[in-house]
């Protein structure tokens, strides 16, 4: 199966769980769990909140993980901050890379943004090396949107 095709069955399958349901957590537990069984090589897949300028976890799937992320610090934090994307080939390499899992070496991020409000992260791990392709980043944002589509 080529990724447009998984990813196209993938957002298909997120707007289902979705639709019709307005409650943020019960579409990210939903998501994350959507996530983390349908893709290979992921350890980690859940969300991070925006909550008192920091970042709060939030519904996940996966090893216990860290609680709160300070903004602009790590992955997560930067992508917060920032506003854009992060994917990284090898975490280790990330300056302030926040390891709470050691056996992640590769994530991706996406923001969620809201009527130009943060709502918080998706984040995604994987103990593999360069997992996340741009094919990866391109269907994962169509992911956040159908659930952005939640929450206005």
């Amino acid at each position: 199966m080529t990724s447009s095709t998984f990813y196209s069955q993938l957002t298909a399958q997120a707007h289902s769980l979705v639709e019709g349901e307005r409650d943020m957590i019960a579409n990210m537990a939903n998501i994350s769990a959507l996530l983390f069984n349908q893709m290979d090589d992921v350890n980690w897949a859940g969300f991070y909140l925006y909550k008192e300028d920091q970042l709060v976890l939030g519904p996940f799937q996966g090893q216990p993980a860290c609680i709160r992320i300070p903004m602009g610090k790590g992955v997560c934090g930067t992508a917060a901050a920032t506003n854009t994307v992060q994917r990284i080939e090898d975490v280790h390499q990330f300056e302030g890379h926040i390891a709470c899992d050691a056996a992640s070496n590769s994530e991706i991020v996406i923001p969620i943004v809201v009527n130009n409000q943060l709502i918080g992260v998706l984040d995604i791990d994987s103990p593999k090396l360069s997992r996340f392709t741009a094919e990866d980043e391109a269907g994962l944002c169509e992911i956040v949107g159908v659930l952005s589509r939640t929450l206005v």
